[in-house]
């Protein structure tokens, strides 16, 4: 059986910084290994270079320009535009040292609302997450938008 990997990453403690984490937690699907990494998903390379996944999913608040909520496929020549700058190592350093053995890496932004200590994850964005879990569920990633250059 072919195994996936998401990775949620964001603080939790930062309002809608949160929201890769409030993906990774309530996503469940049998050929998928979802993994809640905080500010922190390089600490979780161990497990994907023993898992070896076709697909590598990142989810992480974005600041992109859209409505709060809307989320997209940031490439890879794009994640210094949008990074919220909340990770110990820039995703871009994360996606090249894992490139060599993951087939398919994809990098899901959701555009925030807010981002205030202690703040609870927004509406718009937590609505936003769910559609994204739906489209997680149907498999249909290749629907989601890419971002195009501003």
């Amino acid at each position: 059986m072919t195994t996936n990997i998401l990775l949620g990453i964001g603080n939790p403690l930062n309002g809608d910084d949160g929201v890769g984490i409030y993906v990774a937690e309530r996503f469940r699907k049998d050929d998928w290994i979802p993994l809640a990494c905080g500010t922190a998903p390089e600490n979780f390379t161990g497990i994907i270079r023993k898992t070896r996944p076709s697909c590598l999913v990142l989810v992480d608040a974005a600041a992109m320009g859209i409505s709060p909520g809307e989320y997209r496929i940031i490439p890879r020549d794009k994640i210094e535009d949008v990074s919220m700058g909340t990770h110990q190592l820039p995703l871009s350093f994360l996606i090249d040292f894992l490139s060599d053995i993951v087939e398919r890496i994809i990098l899901i932004g959701i555009q925030p609302e807010r981002a205030g200590t202690g703040e609870e994850i927004s509406l718009p964005v937590r609505r936003g997450a769910d559609r994204l879990l739906h489209v997680l569920y149907t498999g249909e990633l290749d629907r989601i938008p890419v971002l195009e250059s501003k």
